[in-house]
């Protein structure tokens, strides 16, 4: 079986549905799926703007949220080495956040699951 680290543009969206749903489902389907608890907080914030942006659709969105958080994904949630961490932005030149996926997926043995071009980039150029 398959084990993937994904990240919260991923996530995000397959949870709220966004053009590239598709791609990352069949990506996470039947897989082991990995997060740092971070992914909670960045799938809060995304939800958070999308209320803001569609405020009528705001039980909708926060339903979709819990849903992805409580159990629909099965997220085996992950702590994460900060020191570590530091080190992998620094060396990447990622965000100490963007950071963290990709030092789980190292620490792992996974592949990590992003819709960011940056870190997809940064993943590949640590695993070369």
């Amino acid at each position: 079986m398959k084990r993937l680290v994904v990240d919260a543009s991923a996530l995000a969206a397959v949870v709220f549905q966004e053009p590239e749903e598709e791609t990352v489902s069949q990506r996470l389907d039947g897989a082991i799926v990995f997060a740092p608890a971070l992914l909670q907080f960045e799938l809060a914030s995304a939800a958070w703007k999308k209320v803001r942006q569609r405020p009528a659709d705001a039980a909708r969105i926060l339903s979709a949220l819990s849903l992805a958080l409580d159990g629909r994904w099965n997220l085996n949630w992950q702590d994460v080495q900060p020191t570590d961490v530091v080190l992998v932005a620094q060396a990447t030149g990622l965000s100490v956040y963007d950071a963290s996926y990709l030092w789980l997926a190292g620490a792992l043995g996974a592949d990590l699951v992003t819709l960011d071009a940056r870190l997809a980039a940064a993943g590949h150029a640590m695993a070369t």
